[in-house]
């Protein structure tokens, strides 16, 4: 059986927190919060309902462009499946809900956002370096806008100044 998909609409509680598995694998952990905020018609004043908190986890490329990109208290729209974690610790058992995180945006609501396209050379590559990850103890180092691939449809023709569309 499937593991529950979820897309939902939620803050980061803290900053992403980017590691690297003993086989050079980014692994990010992504704490999030999912509440229900509805407007009081006596009062006119906004409310909040339940929260959910939730502890996402991204892998590889995306586990590194979200350390890049997201800080805490962002709203973010997030895509993942819903499963349950299971520790024991100190003779007890906890669980708690986790989210494998498929897909994670800043939300344009509240927030704008440059794109930069991340071609497969750059950041090292799927799995990124360890080398790396240390650099980013600090806030993240930004990345340097590079040439889209010749093969790109939807790269901006610099001559023309416009995209053309592949079709």
């Amino acid at each position: 059986m499937a593991l529950p998909t979820m897309t939902g609409v939620g803050r980061l509680t803290n900053d992403p927190e980017l590691r690297f598995t003993s086989s050079s694998k980014a692994v990010a952990s992504i704490p999030l919060a999912f509440n229900s905020r509805r407007l009081n018609r006596q009062t006119q004043e906004w409310e909040d309902g339940d929260v959910l908190y939730v502890r996402g986890t991204a892998w590889e490329r995306l586990a590194e462009n979200a350390a890049e990109t997201l800080e805490k208290g962002m709203e973010v729209i997030v895509t993942g499946e819903l499963r349950t974690e299971s520790w024991e610790k100190d003779g007890q058992k906890h669980e708690r809900t986790a989210l494998l995180i498929r897909s994670i945006a800043p939300s344009l609501a509240f927030a704008t956002a440059k794109v930069t396209k991340v071609t497969t050379g750059q950041n090292g590559g799927q799995g990124g370096g360890q080398a790396r990850g240390q650099a980013q103890q600090g806030r993240p180092q930004q990345s340097r806008p590079t040439q889209p691939p010749a093969d790109d449809p939807w790269a901006i023709d610099n001559a023309k100044g416009y995209n053309e569309p592949p079709f």
